[in-house]
C-alpha cells in the first residue's frame, strides 16, 4: 500500500513554495545493485534522525526533489511516498528473486526475465491506481526512461506546474499510474520486455532510462529544478534559488567497475563484441559526465576520483568562482582493488558487478555498508544550513 501508515497527503505546491534551502537527491540505475545504494541511504537517514530528534523522520521529510533511473527509480519512488529506507530494502531482499524471473525459452532471444512478477510487486507497493499526481507523493519526483517510439529520453516529473502536467492537457502525465512509470524506467533492454503506455490516445514503447544520458540523473534533476522553462515556481514566481547555501544535491551510485583489458585484440571487436560492450561503455561515460558536470557547477564536498587527470575535484573553484550548489557523491568501485580498499577484499568482484546477481545480495549490502561507514559524513550536508 502506497504512503505512510498515517496516510500523509501533501500539498506539493505549498511544499515547493516554502522558503529556505532546497535539498535534492539523485539515484543511479544498476539493477539489483540498488541494494548497495540503500545501505548508503540508511546511513543518511540515520544522520537525519539524529539531527532532527525525531525517530519517525524519513528521507521524504528532508529531500524536496528525488530523482531516479531504473532501479534508482524504484528507490526514488519509495522515498517520495514516505517509505523508510529499511522498507525499501526489504522490498529488494524479499522480492529480488521473484522480480528476476527467467523468461521462457521462446523469449530468451528478446529478453532474459519476465516483466509480470516485477509489475505485480510494484503494484503491491505503490498501488494499482496511484498516479504520478497523487497527493500521497510527498516530494517532487523525477523518473527517467527512454521513449523508444520517438527515440528520445523521457525525464518525467510530478511538478504540478510543468507544461505536460496540466490537467486540461489531453496527455497529462500526472494521470499515469506510478507503478507503470517505474516499471518503464526499469525495462532494461535484453533483461526485461519494454513497457507500453498509452499517451494522448497513442501507444508509446518505453525502455530503461539507463540507456539515455541520465543513468545518473543528478545534473538533469538540477536543470529541471532551476531552468525557468521547467516551471518550478518559488514564492516570487521564479525558480528555486541556487548557491552553496541555497541548494544541496546528493548523488548516489550503484557501483562501477572500470578496468583495462590488455589482452584484447582488434580482430575480436566483431558485431557481437560491439553489441555487448558499447551500451555499457556509453552508459558509463554518460554517468561520469553527469557527475563531472555536478562537480564543475557545484561545490563538491565528497566523491571518489573520476579519473587520474581531474581526480575528485573536491574544493575545486574553477571555472566558476561562484558555485551553484553544494554537492556530495557516494559510490563504490567494484574492482578487486576498490573492494580491498573498502575492507571487502573477500567479495567476488564478478558477482557484485552484475545487474541481476541475486546470489550477491549479502555481498552488495556489505559493500554498501562499507561505503556508508567510510565515506558518508554529517559534515558533508552542512546540517546547520540544510536543516532537517
Amino acid at each position: 500500500m502506497v504512503g505512510r501508515a498515517t496516510g500523509v497527503r501533501v500539498d506539493l505546491k505549498a511544499r515547493m513554495m516554502r522558503p529556505g534551502p532546497k535539498k535534492l537527491l539523485a539515484l543511479d540505475g544498476g539493477g539489483i545493485r540498488g541494494v548497495l545504494s540503500l545501505q548508503i541511504l540508511a546511513k543518511i537517514e540515520k544522520l537525519l534522525i539524529a539531527k532532527s530528534g525525531r525517530a519517525d523522520y524519513r528521507l521524504a521529510d528532508y529531500f524536496d526533489y528525488v530523482a531516479g533511473t531504473s532501479t534508482g527509480g524504484i528507490i526514488a519512488a519509495g522515498i517520495a511516498v514516505g517509505m523508510r529506507v529499511q522498507e525499501i530494502l526489504d522490498f529488494y531482499l524479499k522480492n529480488g528473486a521473484a522480480m528476476f524471473d527467467k523468461a521462457g525459452l521462446l523469449h530468451r532471444l528478446q529478453f532474459k526475465f519476465n516483466s509480470e512478477p516485477l509489475a505485480e510487486k510494484l503494484q503491491q507497493v505503490f498501488g494499482r491506481t496511484t498516479t504520478l499526481g497523487a497527493p500521497e507523493i510527498e516530494t517532487l519526483l523525477l523518473l527517467v526512461m527512454r521513449n523508444a517510439t520517438t527515440d528520445s529520453p523521457w525525464p518525467i516529473s510530478n511538478n504540478p506546474y510543468a507544461k505536460y502536467n496540466d490537467a486540461a492537457h489531453p496527455a497529462c502525465n500526472l494521470k499515469f499510474p506510478l507503478w507503470q512509470l517505474v516499471r518503464a524506467s526499469t525495462a532494461a533492454p535484453t533483461y526485461f520486455p519494454p513497457e507500453v503506455i498509452e499517451c494522448g490516445g497513442k501507444p508509446f514503447v518505453f525502455v530503461d532510462g539507463g540507456v539515455t544520458m541520465y543513468n545518473n540523473p543528478a545534473f538533469q534533476m538540477f536543470l529541471m529544478a532551476t531552468v525557468d522553462r521547467y516551471l518550478v515556481h518559488a514564492p516570487a514566481g521564479s525558480v528555486w534559488k541556487t548557491g552553496v547555501d541555497d541548494m544541496l544535491i546528493v548523488s548516489i551510485g550503484t557501483g562501477t567497475s572500470p578496468g583495462e583489458n590488455y589482452s584484447l585484440r582488434p580482430e575480436e571487436m566483431n558485431l557481437l563484441f560491439n553489441a555487448t560492450t558499447i551500451p555499457s561503455a556509453l552508459m558509463y561515460a554518460a554517468l561520469n559526465e553527469q557527475d563531472f558536470l555536478c562537480r564543475v557547477f557545484g561545490d563538491c564536498v565528497a566523491g571518489p576520483p573520476l579519473d587520474r587527470e581531474i581526480d575528485d575535484m573536491i574544493g575545486s573553484r574553477r571555472p566558476l568562482d561562484t558555485k551553484l550548489f553544494r554537492y556530495a557523491r557516494y559510490n563504490a568501485e567494484l574492482t578487486p582493488e576498490g573492494l580491498e580498499a573498502l575492507g571487502c577484499g573477500d567479495v567476488d568482484p564478478a558477482s557484485v558487478q552484475k545487474l541481476d546477481s541475486i546470489d550477491a545480495l549479502g555481498s552488495l549490502q556489505r559493500v554498501g555498508e562499507a561505503v556508508a561507514r567510510e565515506k558518508v559524513d554529517a559534515g558533508h550536508f552542512n546540517l546547520d544550513v540544510f536543516k532537517p
